[in-house]
């Protein structure tokens, strides 16, 4: 299974911008007064400045509209869907008849 990641909301990674752009911070000092990654912290404040408070929003899973996202399962190929579906007649029959 992959890796569980930690997800910040808007609020704190605001507030690790504004160490950076306002306090004047660097990368590194904001990351090791929050205890978080500088890599993060240069990944938020570039989303910041160039989207706003809108960058920092979480966007996985939000994909939206027909054809958007990972489907939920490959389609089945309709000789397999065949031969699966009548295994499940034969099983039910033999359910039945106990």
């Amino acid at each position: 299974m992959g890796k569980i990641r930690k997800t910040y909301n808007a609020t704190f990674k605001k507030k690790a911008v504004d160490l950076y752009l306002k306090e004047g911070m660097g990368y590194k000092a904001v990351a090791k007064e929050l205890g978080i990654s500088h890599s993060m912290v240069r990944r938020w404040v570039k989303r910041y400045e160039q989207e706003g408070i809108q960058g920092l929003e979480e966007k996985r899973g939000k994909a939206k509209g027909p054809n958007k996202g990972r489907p939920r399962t490959r389609p089945e190929d309709p000789e397999t869907k065949i031969k699966r579906l009548e295994t499940e007649v034969e099983m039910l029959k033999k359910l039945l008849k106990r």
